[in-house]
């Protein structure tokens, strides 16, 4: 693929304190703009503002252009973007080796994040293991004590 193609995308952050989500929020947009093989054309950060059940949100659209259609799907797994949008070219005229690569990489991703799923879900198990014998262990040291 040789056009470029120009995206927008909109990253949201939600949590507290307020300045902790400001901060964490200049630091994507700083590492966004750092990304290799791409250019941010325009960036805007709203306001940092209060929500109903007491966190902070804001958010970002940043408009960027690759000529790589495999970079735009790794910035949806690295930024978890709530919204992507192509704005330009109208029509892509692609490689389908390109097309194969990005939805492998996708594949790849997905597959390292079930893992990582499965992985704290055995910890958790395991955590909930221990919990459980210590639990047992207090009840049976109170019974003697009393």
């Amino acid at each position: 693929m040789k056009d470029k193609i120009v995206t927008r995308i909109v990253v949201e952050i939600m949590g507290a304190p307020k300045n902790h989500v400001e901060d964490t929020m200049k630091m994507v947009v700083e590492k966004f703009k750092a990304e290799q093989g791409l250019k941010v054309i325009k960036e805007k950060t709203a306001e940092c503002k209060e929500t109903e059940n007491k966190l902070w949100a804001t958010f970002s659209e940043i408009e960027f252009e690759t000529d790589d259609i495999q970079k735009i799907a790794g910035i949806c797994f690295d930024y978890m973007p709530s919204s992507v949008e192509i704005l330009e070219p109208a029509g892509l005229d692609m490689d389908m080796t390109a097309l194969a690569d990005m939805f492998n990489e996708v594949l790849a991703k997905l597959h390292g994040y079930a893992m990582h799923a499965k992985k704290l879900e055995a910890e958790n198990k395991l955590l909930n293991a221990r919990m459980d014998k210590a639990r047992q262990e207090n009840l049976e040291l109170m019974k003697k004590l009393q």
